[in-house]
């Protein structure tokens, strides 16, 4: 019973309408976008373009690193593909679930896995284990994204 409960409250749905999408993100889930409207900011004050993504606005920085989420700003690496953009849209649309608790439910567990991941590769030179969408939050970005693609036709 608590265990569906559980799995209830971390639900996500697609936001496919934008007007929603945005309300939501410049509501609810102001906090994380407050951040990336700083990092946005930032990151148009030192020459970098900002290009379109669905409802998202990304920046391309450094290369070969993944990429980030604040909100409806995302930074990617230099060269991004489809699949990655959609994961970090994945997680815009979490932030109009999550919004205040995103911080906490979301970024902050993915950047220690994150780095956590990627120092375990440079010890062990192999891939870690298990796989990265393997924990709960990385999982249902990565499928929110790929339900946007199908919505859209991309």
């Amino acid at each position: 019973m608590r265990s569906k409960t559980i799995s209830r409250l971390l639900e996500v749905k697609l936001v496919s309408d934008k007007r929603r999408f945005y309300l939501l993100s410049l509501t609810w889930g102001l906090l994380m976008n407050l951040a990336g409207g700083i990092a946005a900011a930032a990151m148009l004050l030192t020459g970098h373009k900002m290009h379109r993504f669905g409802p998202c606005f990304y920046f391309e920085h450094g290369k070969d690193w993944g990429g980030m989420d604040w909100g409806m700003f995302i930074v990617v690496c230099k060269g991004a593909d489809q699949r990655l953009l959609s994961h970090e849209l994945g997680h815009a649309m979490q932030n109009c679930r999550f919004g205040p608790f995103m911080p906490l439910l979301v970024g902050l567990p993915s950047s220690l896995r994150y780095h956590f991941r990627k120092l375990q590769k440079k010890v062990t030179g192999k891939e870690p284990k298990p796989p990265y969408d393997s924990i709960w939050f990385e999982a249902q970005a990565t499928q929110l994204g790929q339900e946007y693609l199908k919505l859209n036709g991309q």
